[in-house]
């Protein structure tokens, strides 16, 4: 598949989010992601906004999804959200209705591999059970707290060429990449790029970075998309 660039708007204000998109879209962004700071702030409320203003874009709703997957998943579907995202730590019957619920409500569902004790094995369970992308994710208060220690932060590229392998289905790498990194995740085989904390937001308080995002933004979708097609699973 041809790579597609994702941008996080983890932020917590509508207007804010909305301009964001807006300098994002100008700049060449594929996919809009309701990011979870987002979400928790405005709920459905933020992603409706997003799709009054866009409503041709693919939006990604960042639920994290523990439980009430049908629920959660369909109040994200009527809002206008095209992918709702579960835990692979979720209970094997919460996975299975947000999987439902999409071919219900004709979303796509994400499955993320967050706090798996083995991520290989929690990306190809959300696999098996039925998720039509898989995120790997290292989480914010992991690397942060393996940092303050004075150990090696985790990445997601350790792992990534393997969970690729692993899995049939599209995947992408979230938490703690730099740019150069996120933009290399297609030659693993992971053609979903996201960009979101800290690389296009500030991660410490949830407000847009600074500097010219907009000029930034615009090289790293170009670099992306001139990969071409790339091959998905192992």
């Amino acid at each position: 598949m041809k790579p597609i660039v994702q941008i996080s708007l983890d932020l917590v204000e509508i207007p804010e989010a909305i301009e964001t998109a807006e300098m994002a879209m100008r700049a060449g962004v594929d996919w809009l992601e309701a990011g979870t700071p987002l979400i928790l702030a405005e709920g459905m409320h933020g992603v409706r906004a997003l799709r009054e203003r866009f409503p041709d874009t693919p939006i990604v709703a960042d639920l994290k999804t523990m439980d009430g997957g049908w629920l959660e998943a369909e109040i994200m579907a009527k809002a206008g959200a095209t992918h709702v995202v579960v835990m692979s730590q979720a209970h094997e019957e919460t996975i299975r209705c947000v999987v439902q619920a999409g071919k219900d409500l004709g979303v796509e569902v994400m499955g993320d591999n967050l706090a798996s004790a083995d991520m290989v094995a929690g990306a190809k369970r959300l696999e098996d059970l039925g998720c039509g992308y898989v995120i790997h994710h290292i989480g914010y208060d992991e690397r942060r707290g393996i940092a303050a220690r004075g150990e090696r932060q985790p990445n997601p590229l350790d792992e990534l060429a393997e969970i690729v392998k692993a899995v049939s289905v599209p995947v992408q790498a979230v938490g703690g990449l730099t740019i150069e990194q996120a933009i290399r995740t297609p030659e693993y085989g992971a053609p979903l790029v996201v960009l979101g904390a800290p690389l296009t937001i500030d991660a410490d308080s949830f407000r847009t970075a600074d500097g010219d995002l907009e000029a930034s933004l615009r090289l790293i979708c170009e670099k992306v998309h001139a990969y071409g097609d790339v091959a998905v699973g192992g």
